[in-house]
């Protein structure tokens, strides 16, 4: 079957329920940032306070990561995702009772943070490294797009709706619906048969399974690289953007609304791109893939030197269509080139490496913003995340790898070249 047939996927039953269930998790989960962030916000206006809410979720996430890849590849990934989505559907009902009777503290919201960030780390690893189990290899790219576009259209509703709720309602309803998509999600999942990992993938003991997983992942040049490169990214992205945009939106004529339209703009951004990525072959995923994440710098570059909301908006339009174009590339890279029984514990050292740094750029970018002024590090901010994302690709290793599937070969197009 020719790689081009986009619905295909969605003949395969397994896949058909992943999806509901992926898509019904995603309605939630994209009202959740906008909603948490002004819901410490409502409870301490310090970005300070902001930023140790979002670190209590960001640590245990990158600390538990690899028992996530390790349980996800031993113990079969559906189930595995079963129990994260329950642990977190609990968790964000209970931090939304808090935040709708009024009764929440910043330290009750940074450890229901906590719990959810461990639940998060469990099933990260497991809903990465599934998709190779859903759908013939060689329908690998259709797949991940007709996963992408609706989950990406919900992401463009699901921000702007949040801010609306936020300001005529409070941030306690918005977190409320995604602690329940994610129990329903849970829910629909357990209509996905995969058969659990043979004997023989199971017989040596966690260690031995994280050794193996490291031998690879640094034995790995492409790998390790872009994970180097995006620890650096998302440290810069996770403080400049997610930390201090807030702020900046309660400190100008953006306020809470349009910060969750600038949110929503970027997610325009993620669904125009993968409506277009269905027609393109791709053949040089990681080539492509970094210099079009360097445009993730824009919108802190635009929030710092105006922020004016219409700028605001477009730079974060360019941002998702640079984000939806890396992480088609970088699953194509992942799913194609890294073996289904080590899938899973290489995505996890992808995302501790990837995510280490995150809890450092929440926590720092406060007080280095209110030390030397929100917009002018916003603006360092953004130059650094361009010349990050375009050195990544001095590595030739990064430049030249090539899609592995044979349909590529069969289907390539002249403009991907």
């Amino acid at each position: 079957m020719k790689e081009g047939s986009a619905l295909a996927p969605l003949r395969e039953r397994n896949f058909r329920y992943y999806w509901l269930s992926r898509l019904i998790d995603r309605a939630g989960t994209t009202m959740a940032g906008v909603a948490l962030a002004f819901a410490v916000l409502e409870v301490s206006d310090s970005p300070t306070a902001l930023g140790t809410v979002l670190a209590a979720y960001s640590i245990p996430m990158v600390v538990f990561l690899l028992a996530g890849g390790v349980l996800a590849d031993r113990f079969g990934r559906t189930l595995v995702i079963q129990l994260s989505n329950v642990l977190s559907g609990l968790s964000q009902l209970a931090t939304a009772a808090l935040v709708i009777t009024g009764t929440a503290e910043v330290w009750q919201l940074a450890a229901l943070a906590a719990l959810n960030g461990t639940a998060t780390a469990a099933g990260m690893p497991a809903l990465a490294g599934v998709m190779p189990q859903l759908v013939p290899r060689d329908q690998l790219k259709p797949a991940n797009l007709v996963l992408a576009v609706p989950e990406n259209a919900l992401m463009v509703l699901g921000p702007a709706v949040s801010g609306v709720l936020v300001a005529v309602v409070g941030p306690g309803w918005a977190l409320a619906v995604d602690g329940a998509t994610y129990l329903l999600a849970m829910l629909v999942l357990t209509q996905v048969r995969i058969p659990r990992p043979a004997d023989g993938q199971q017989r040596g003991g966690a260690i031995a399974d994280l050794r193996e997983g490291w031998t690879y992942f640094r034995s790995t040049t492409w790998l390790w690289v872009v994970v180097a490169s995006f620890s650096l990214l998302n440290a810069i992205s996770s403080g400049g953007f997610n930390t201090l945009g807030p702020v900046l939106a309660t400190q100008t004529d953006i306020g809470e609304a349009g910060w969750g339209l600038i949110r929503s703009a970027q997610a325009v951004g993620f669904l125009v791109c993968s409506l277009v990525l269905i027609r393109i072959s791709f053949r040089r995923p990681l080539l492509w893939g970094m210099a079009a994440v360097a445009l993730n710098g824009i919108p802190m570059l635009v929030l710092g030197l105006q922020p004016v909301l219409v700028a605001a908006m477009i730079g974060a339009f360019l941002a998702g269509l640079g984000s939806q174009v890396f992480g088609l590339g970088w699953d194509l890279a992942m799913q194609e080139h890294v073996p289904d029984e080590m899938l899973s514990r290489a995505y996890s050292y992808d995302m501790l490496g990837s995510f280490v740094a995150i809890p450092v750029g929440q926590l720092l970018f406060g007080p280095i913003g209110l030390a030397f002024g929100v917009q002018r590090v916003m603006v360092i901010a953004g130059v650094a995340y361009v010349v990050v994302a375009l050195v990544t690709l001095a590595s030739r290793s990064v430049r030249d790898l090539p899609r592995a599937t044979a349909a590529v070969s069969a289907t390539s197009r002249p403009e991907d070249s």
